[in-house]
């Protein structure tokens, strides 16, 4: 049974760089993963692509030919993509049993009301699929209260558009250092906590939110979007592999991955560290690393790096002798030290 992410959500919120990321993260673990490009105006992709739309359609050819925009056009290709599923489908059969990630287009109308996304998905979910929608969104968003609610909106809409596994994603968490600070540490955006601490905060935003007729809508705004409860948003820095792999562990869990199978002895550390789940981070961790004391951490990062690269670089200064003394010190340690039921080839 394969398994395949949906990475959807507003231009500019690191979807393709998402795809190329965790496709090198899943090779390190040893998961076999490809990347599909649904995205017609994407002609600079930076990962592989396994299939690509636009050996389909492109969205230079349809604004031209049928004089349409930019968002017209990626609508329009999309339901060219529908209509011609069997592309998709003989494209999906011949990856076999890989991961598959779907990078999407950024216009929101396709994950928002527009069906031809979403029915494409359906059609790929009853080809075997188990499918997790991820919608991405740039956390500096959180700097700014209109915004956060604006995301809350556009997350909750598309949770109810897809009607699929659903996980959102804060991306950039590493960037939110750099921006004005939070009023609320980083659990409250996360975990939406009560909003209606929010409305002092919108008020002082801009001074049209300080006419009064604006107060009613807000409160309605908060209330409905508390009374579904369904948003929360998970976060990611693409470049840090901790955050990868909390991120990864969570999509699994959803996706029903982490259910499946066993995998098989020999693995890597990081295979270990994901089906046992180590080194996770929780969002006061996140808090801590990204925002608190980052540059303690940025330090203590660079140390360590320059401490393997020194180690990668020292001679060895063990002889012959000296590695015979080891390998009967092992011989007695074996003696001692329980069956861990992992199998280690020597090569």
């Amino acid at each position: 049974m394969p398994f395949a992410q949906l990475v959807i959500g507003p231009p500019g919120s690191g979807k393709s760089t998402y795809c190329d990321g965790m496709q090198q993260f899943m090779s390190a673990i040893g998961r076999k993963c490809s990347v599909v490009n649904l995205d017609p105006a994407n002609d600079h992709t930076s990962y592989p692509c396994a299939l690509d739309v636009r050996d389909l359609v492109t969205l230079e050819e349809i604004m031209a030919d049928d004089e349409l925009g930019p968002n017209g056009g990626v609508l329009y290709a999309l339901e060219e993509l529908e209509e011609n599923w069997e592309w998709l489908e003989q494209g999906l059969k011949g990856l076999g049993e890989d991961y598959v990630l779907f990078d999407c287009a950024g216009q929101v109308e396709l994950f928002t009301h527009h069906s031809s996304l979403r029915n494409i998905f359906f059609r790929i979910q009853k080809l075997g699929y188990r499918l997790v929608a991820l919608h991405m969104t740039d956390s500096y968003c959180l700097t700014m209260p209109s915004l956060y609610i604006s995301t809350l909106l556009l997350s909750l809409r598309a949770m109810l558009q897809m009607d699929l596994p659903h996980l959102n994603v804060l991306t950039k968490i590493d960037k939110l250092a750099s921006y004005d600070p939070l009023p609320f540490n980083l659990d409250y955006y996360t975990e939406v906590q009560d909003l209606t601490y929010l409305l002092p905060h919108l008020t002082q935003e801009s001074p049209l939110m300080q006419n009064a007729k604006f107060d009613g809508l807000n409160k309605a705004i908060i209330e409905l979007v508390e009374d579904f409860g369904l948003v929360g948003f998970e976060t990611l820095a693409v470049e840090d592999k901790k955050s990868m792999m909390t991120l990864l562990q969570a999509i699994d869990r959803a996706g029903g991955y982490a259910f499946g199978g066993a995998e098989g002895a020999n693995d890597t550390v990081w295979q270990v560290a994901m089906r046992e789940g180590m080194a996770t981070m929780d969002v006061r961790d996140v808090q801590e690393r990204w925002l608190d004391s980052r540059e303690a951490f940025d330090e203590k990062e660079r140390q360590g790096l320059e401490a393997e690269a020194k180690a990668r670089e020292a001679p060895s200064l063990t002889d012959d002798a000296g590695d015979e003394d080891d390998d009967d010190e092992l011989e007695d340690m074996e003696r001692y030290v329980p069956d861990s039921g992992v199998k280690v080839v020597r090569r």
